[in-house]
């Protein structure tokens, strides 16, 4: 199986952007297995964190085609190990069930999730945690009666001290002064 990376854009929030952004993964035949845009650090920039299972090759070609796009700022990729990231869970799960079992609060505790919601007819469970993690605790809930299910996609930090993008910025920044 291929590796999985990190994709992150930086642009100013424009429409269609997103679709753009898609088209060049669907063209080079490569699912999206996340997404996620925000504001990014960095006033009016947004950031987008794209995961997709590729080659280091592909990745590259998808990268240098994201930046050739005009409100792209920059793009950058990242493996696993350069970033540190993390998704969000709720699971909705049946009450009633809930209260039947003296197990459910070992399970949420040693899950390092949180309870957000208990009513009569449904509990609602928070889980952050990496894919792995958040699949697992699905899994162990089935038996209590899972009603919904819902992931975010990944959001990462880079490792290093500082942001690229602020790096690209200032360096495009002193062109521009050069050039005046």
């Amino acid at each position: 199986m291929d590796p999985l990376f990190t994709v992150t854009v930086y642009s100013e929030n424009q429409v269609g952007l997103l679709n753009q952004i898609s088209i060049i993964f669907t063209r080079r035949n490569l699912n999206i297995w996340s997404l996620t845009v925000s504001a990014s650090a960095i006033e009016g920039v947004h950031k987008f964190t794209i995961t997709c299972r590729t080659s280091q090759k592909q990745i590259e070609a998808v990268v240098k085609q994201i930046e050739k796009k005009i409100d792209v700022l920059k793009a950058f990729y990242y493996t696993n190990d350069e970033i540190i990231y993390q998704e969000v869970a709720l699971y909705k799960v049946q009450t009633e069930n809930l209260l039947d079992s003296s197990d459910f609060e070992e399970l949420v505790r040693s899950s390092h999730a949180h309870i957000m919601e208990i009513n009569r007819t449904y509990t609602v469970i928070q889980k952050t945690g990496h894919c792995e993690e958040i699949q697992d605790l699905y899994e162990k809930l089935i038996p209590y009666g899972v009603l919904q299910f819902v992931r975010s996609g990944r959001v990462a930090i880079t490792k290093s001290t500082e942001e690229k993008v602020s790096r690209f910025l200032a360096e495009r920044a002193e062109v521009g002064r050069n050039v005046n």
